[in-house]
């Protein structure tokens, strides 16, 4: 399941957590053979988090190599400065939203770049941080805002949507069988008085979730609560185009990884790696291509990397994910 779109899964680096909270990065072997920094030039961490595929990629670059670090989440910023202090010059955090990679990288008179990584989604110490009103577990304001000054918050969606909207978000982006039911309860429980905290809203939840359907696997509040967050904050709704852009400001042969944490923005990614890839759009049995259209990208692999059971019993976090990656031409 996703958590998907800004601060990235990964922080930290190695095999366990952080004392500050933040937990290892996902498939670091196999980022580092996509990306492959050791080439040199300058790269982009899009989705800093705590720092981790930041610390593995400028560990394997030559000296002369350059990482730029971004991050909507002012916390992440501050955490992975810390944590990188020691590559000096050749790291750089900028604090914004990888939606807007060109600009911000322009504002640094950077203009054309060797890799880029994506991990998306919701970090591991957004998750474990309770007053930030990410998970389900924790009694705490309904917040999930990725960046504390974003001025939509959880609380705003859960008490002000109306019912059709609720339940199309928690439909498409929690892809929730029971959005309807859901929506209802939290539209009836809010007339009787706000809805302010994640425990309120996870209990509304899971009592309109059929009892049969509450026990094993997953927590009811799963889904609803991943869909409210990827609203909150945005995640889907510029994801192609953002993606898009990566690709345009890498250099010929530069290289772009994406992690992914649900299917929504698995394919999103999918599909445009593809029309990439093959972009002609002429009949199938047409005898030439006459659309013009030529490749732009080749794919790193046919099929998404996922990882390895020992990295998933180390980080659980890790078992959703799905790692893709193209060549720019």
């Amino acid at each position: 399941m996703s958590v998907g779109g800004g601060s990235g899964h990964s922080a930290g680096y190695g095999g366990e957590g952080n004392s500050d909270g933040y937990h290892a990065p996902i498939m670091v072997p196999e980022v580092l053979n996509f990306i492959r920094p050791e080439r040199g030039g300058i790269f982009v961490d899009g989705t800093l988090g705590g720092g981790g595929h930041a610390k593995a990629l400028l560990d394997a670059m030559p000296q002369s190599g350059r990482l730029i670090g971004i991050d909507r989440d002012a916390d992440a910023i501050a955490a992975a400065g810390g944590r990188l202090v020691s590559y000096g010059e050749r790291f750089t955090a900028i604090h914004g939203n990888f939606f807007d990679m060109t600009a911000l990288l322009a504002a640094h008179h950077i203009f054309g770049v060797d890799g880029i990584l994506l991990d998306l989604g919701v970090s591991s110490h957004q998750l474990d941080t309770p007053e930030r009103g990410f998970s389900y577990h924790e009694d705490a304001p309904l917040d999930m805002r990725m960046d504390a000054a974003a001025p939509l918050t959880a609380g705003v969606v859960v008490n002000t949507y109306p019912f059709e909207e609720l339940a199309r978000i928690l439909r498409e982006y929690g892809e929730e069988r029971y959005a309807g039911r859901i929506a209802s309860a939290v539209v009836r429980e809010r007339q009787k008085a706000p809805i302010e905290s994640t425990a309120a809203l996870a209990q509304i939840i899971k009592g309109a979730t059929p009892a049969g359907k509450r026990w094993g696997g997953q927590h009811p509040a799963r889904r609803s609560f991943q869909a409210i967050r990827i609203e909150v904050n945005g995640e889907l709704g510029g994801l192609g185009q953002a993606l898009q852009a990566a690709r345009d400001i890498l250099r010929a042969q530069g290289r772009l990884a994406v992690i992914t944490f649900h299917s929504l923005e698995d394919r999103i990614a999918k599909q445009l790696f593809r029309e990439w890839e093959n972009p002609c759009t002429c009949p199938p049995k047409a005898p030439q291509c006459v659309c013009g259209k030529t490749p732009s990208a080749r794919l790193l692999s046919r099929k998404p990397l996922i990882a390895a059971e020992a990295e998933i019993e180390r980080n659980p976090r890790a078992r959703s994910a799905k790692l893709r990656g193209i060549e720019k031409l």
